[in-house]
């Protein structure tokens, strides 16, 4: 088997879609992160190859044997605005791996230097930017949320601007592919309804063969679609993860979480939480992240429209019944994360209430959202006193916690079992925000360690481990407001 198993289907199959395009090449590339468990799980050279080929390779520097890099193109609506023409502004894809599974996998640069979409900027990743998105991609696949992964994270040797001098560095992703709905937005705006049939029928063959012998492709990539987006958002809600900038060029086909600068998990709760330094009016709060989805599905619609008319004009009715019942599928979803979290095993009536009115009453306490959840499990043997801790009003949720705590009675069960199963879906260890900048800063000025010892707890998230008890506190009291940027 060769080093590098390169098919490039996209780039042969969607010609139109995508520019040729090669690295900037790095002054003196030196690998500062290899994720040696998914370069075995992808097939790829791991450390054998030497950390000078790595680097080579992973920075633009030498050419990746099989590989025909492209930068995408795509539109996409950012704050609710068209903009019809995106694409890979610091990207480019290196092409697609066959793992030794047989699935197929993105291998793509992110900071590589200026394309022909990048207008104007450098195109380049701050060094912190890069290990911020290896970080929290890694943390979030560890708990179990469908994302994209990172690589390795390769420092260029040169330095950039960003209102002060960073050391730069190229971040390799991977992805089940890069397909956003911004992609359809763009072959509607420039190539019209076979193009956007054509991509329709490459993308489902992609992610959802076993939809492809349905009559209308078009209707099933929408559904398809409609369906993993529902089950992502939900799982987002249930860690308290807020994505910051939903735009239709951030929402991909695969259902797989893409793009991680202006994310950020919640430590105080609230529905209201905002913590992109863009969003002024709350269009991408945390607990407006359903409804964002279910707009941006609305515009993914739009551009599949005419090529699902043209298959059978009827189903343009079943397109719109399909947007107009998703709420009811994203909350099936999201009451399963809820029982879930909340050691319920049998589905009942009142459920729903039941988590709806969690909520509703933290709203106000700042309740650190993850200690909670850990904290439940813990009252099922010391009581509601494990809850007080972390509550402004200590009592809010007593009455609350007797309908639960009755619930749980009701259905029966051994409550340590319980507590073990709660424990097993309510992770101890996130990228918590204060702990993140700490150690991105720390890793700029050349000490790793910090980053290092916070991306091993947030990637074994659940089991709680000595000496790690710092990393399950939100921010020491009087910190500033945590604030997240695009292009980090």
């Amino acid at each position: 088997m060769p080093l590098w198993s390169f098919d490039n289907s996209l780039a042969r199959a969607l010609g139109d879609f995508c520019v040729p395009w090669q690295a900037a090449t790095p002054r003196e590339p030196r690998l500062v992160l290899f994720n040696d468990a998914l370069a075995a799980r992808l097939g790829l050279p791991g450390r054998v190859a030497g950390e000078d080929a790595l680097a080579g390779w992973l920075s633009g520097r030498d050419p990746v044997p099989g590989s025909e890099p492209v930068a995408l193109a795509y539109a996409g609506h950012q704050f609710g605005h068209f903009n019809p023409q995106l694409g890979d502004g610091r990207a480019l894809l290196l092409g697609e791996v066959l793992a030794p599974d047989g699935l197929r996998f993105d291998l793509q640069f992110k900071g590589s230097g200026a394309t022909p979409f990048s207008r104007s900027a450098d195109g380049k990743s701050t060094l912190a930017a890069a290990l911020r998105e290896y970080l929290i991609s890694e943390a979030m696949a560890a708990l179990r949320v469908p994302s994209t992964r990172s690589l390795a994270v390769v420092a260029t040797g040169e330095g950039i601007w960003r209102e002060t001098p960073h050391p730069a560095a190229v971040l390799t992703r991977v992805a089940a592919s890069h397909l956003r709905i911004g992609s359809f937005e763009w072959a509607a705006a420039h190539k019209g309804r076979d193009a956007v049939a054509q991509l329709a029928d490459y993308a489902l063959e992609r992610h959802y063969p076993e939809r492809m012998h349905q009559a209308n492709r078009p209707l099933a990539l929408l559904d398809a679609v409609a369906e993993a987006q529902a089950r992502l958002v939900a799982r987002w809600m249930a860690l308290g993860f807020v994505h910051g900038v939903m735009n239709t060029d951030n929402v991909t086909i695969s259902g797989e979480t893409i793009d991680y600068g202006p994310c950020a998990f919640l430590d105080g709760y609230s529905d209201r939480q905002v913590f992109s330094s863009i969003d002024h009016h709350g269009r991408y709060a945390f607990g407006q992240q359903p409804v964002v989805c279910r707009w941006n599905l609305y515009k993914l619609a739009s551009a599949l429209i005419e090529a699902i008319a043209e298959v059978d004009q009827a189903d343009s009715e079943a397109a719109r019944l399909l947007l107009e019942q998703w709420p009811a599928r994203y909350e099936a979803h999201w009451l399963r994360e809820m029982r879930a979290k909340l050691g319920l095993v049998e589905a009942r009536d009142g459920d729903l209430e039941l988590a709806q009115e969690l909520f509703t009453r933290l709203e106000g306490q700042q309740a650190d959202f993850t200690r909670l959840f850990r904290a439940l499990a813990v009252s099922l043997s010391d009581g509601y006193g494990a809850l007080e801790g972390e509550l402004s009003d200590r009592g809010v949720l007593v009455e609350w916690h007797a309908r639960w705590y009755a619930r749980l009675a009701d259905e029966g069960g051994d409550p340590a079992e319980r507590a073990a199963r709660m424990d097993a879906e309510n992770p101890l260890y996130i990228p918590r925000n204060h702990l993140t900048d700490a150690a991105l800063t720390e890793a700029e000025a050349g000490d790793l360690a910090p980053f290092l010892a916070l991306l091993d707890a947030v990637t074994h998230p659940f089991e709680p481990r000595e000496g790690l008890d710092r990393y399950t506190h939100g921010a020491p009291q009087g910190s500033p407001r945590h604030v997240t940027y695009c292009g980090t």
